[in-house]
């Protein structure tokens, strides 16, 4: 097991950004996958955080796993371009008054091409349609270096940063 040094950045916004980003591709589409199965989930996860050693999903159990992303405030949504999937957003409304974007992220096959903007656009909307006080996510530099600058221009604030050491 290898140990690395990582900042985690703490974003967050605390009222909906004016905002319009122009969508990309005619092909998108964004469904939201209630109740997915585990293994479906897996694979989004591990494809889409593979590069990023995207882990704390990895290392749950499939029960403990189930019991998140099948509580109806825990919804998971698939973006696809022309049928395929080609990115995620997971966001958590257990917390009263509040969102966490948990997960967000593409395929490697479609990063580059202007989708992570849209896509985030989209997903800080239908966050803000649940009407909480704050929506926040965690992001850090394992992440892809354009993570960070994306989540700002989309109107997330820095509150918090921290240094850990993790296992990659």
């Amino acid at each position: 097991m290898e140990l690395v040094d990582v900042t985690v950045f703490y974003l967050e916004m605390h009222a909906p950004p004016k905002r319009a980003v122009a969508r990309p591709h005619d092909g998108l589409t964004v469904i939201h996958a209630q109740n997915p199965t585990v293994p479906y989930y897996r694979f989004l996860y591990d494809s889409i955080g593979r590069d990023y050693h995207w882990l704390s999903r990895r290392k749950m159990t499939d029960e403990k796993l189930a019991s998140i992303i099948h509580d109806p405030l825990d919804e998971l949504h698939v973006l696809q371009v022309d049928g395929t999937p080609a990115g995620m957003a997971e966001l958590d409304r257990r917390q009263l008054d509040e969102v966490e974007l948990v997960q967000f992220g593409l395929m490697p096959e479609y990063v580059g091409q202007g989708l992570g903007k849209w896509f985030l656009q989209w997903t800080v909307e239908k966050a803000w349609s649940y009407e909480p006080k704050r929506l926040w996510l965690h992001t850090c530099t394992l992440d892809h270096r354009v993570a960070l600058p994306l989540y700002q221009k989309a109107g997330f604030t820095l509150y918090e940063e921290e240094e850990i050491r993790r296992e990659l």
